[in-house]
């Protein structure tokens, strides 16, 4: 799988990518396919805030229920709707148009603790 260069991961299999003060949040191709099929999806309230470190949501799969925990802290503005219709989006494209949430960065130089992609390849094992 490509991991895109300009997204920052973590080592819980989440990454953001970032445009001005918006963060986009999603769950990396190798949690995906961690967790099998995907059934169902959490996701936090337009306007809540999220925290570094904190879960955000959850994702059902049919193996397990897994924390989605936030790699940077912000105000949600925007969940994807997509996902509560249709789950299985988050294994067929993690890192595209199944992205959770975006938010507005509270604290941007969080961004700059997370791994880059070569980081986040050598963290996996790939």
């Amino acid at each position: 799988m490509n991991y895109p260069e300009t997204f920052r991961y973590t080592k819980e299999h989440e990454w953001v990518s970032v445009d001005g003060d918006t963060g986009t949040i999603g769950i990396t191709d190798h949690a995906q396919n961690e967790l099998g099929d995907i059934v169902y999806v959490d996701l936090p309230k337009v306007g809540g805030a999220i925290e570094t470190g904190k879960s955000l949501g959850s994702v059902e799969s049919v193996k397990a229920v897994s924390d989605i925990y936030a790699p940077v802290s912000g105000e949600v503005l925007e969940i994807n709707t997509l996902l509560a219709e249709a789950p299985e989006k988050l294994n067929e494209d993690p890192h595209g148009d199944a992205w959770l949430v975006k938010i507005r960065l509270s604290n941007p130089g969080e961004v700059a603790g997370l791994l880059s992609a070569e980081e986040y390849k050598s963290f996996i094992g790939s």
